[in-house]
């Protein structure tokens, strides 16, 4: 694949998170908030959403033991490149599980990580509604 063809990806991929309905918060391995997909800005919007939060530090948005568990899953995706997802909890009241995803470039190097959300509620939407 061509350097060219790979930048393109970028759009598509930037696309497919910011399609999703679940909060995607992107961050680099300094813990700071790069990316806030729409989701995650309306989600957390009486915080600031993306305007306030982008550039600051998750780890300010968190309790002390929050922020140490997520540095004991990064020191953990860092040990090895096959450590790429942990579940971290579940959410009673949303119904959705929470995971943490290691972000890794081409060369499978740690670059940065996300927290995925998995709802479980069934869908509501009728199947192949387009009218």
């Amino acid at each position: 694949m061509r350097k060219d063809d790979i930048m393109e990806l970028g759009a598509y991929f930037k696309s497919i998170i910011d399609q999703d309905r679940a909060a995607v918060v992107i961050c680099s391995l300094d813990h700071k908030i790069i990316y806030m997909n729409p989701a995650a800005d309306a989600n957390y919007h009486k915080y600031g959403g993306a305007e306030e939060l982008l550039g600051k530090s998750l780890l300010d948005c968190h309790g002390a033991h929050s922020n140490e568990r997520i540095k004991e899953v990064v020191a953990w995706f860092a040990k090895s490149e096959e450590n790429n997802l942990i579940y971290t909890s579940h959410n009673e009241k949303q119904n959705k599980d929470v995971y943490m995803v290691a972000l890794r470039d081409a060369d499978k190097k740690l670059i940065g990580y996300y927290e995925k959300h998995e709802y479980r509620n069934s869908e509501t939407m009728k199947p192949y509604d387009l009218w």
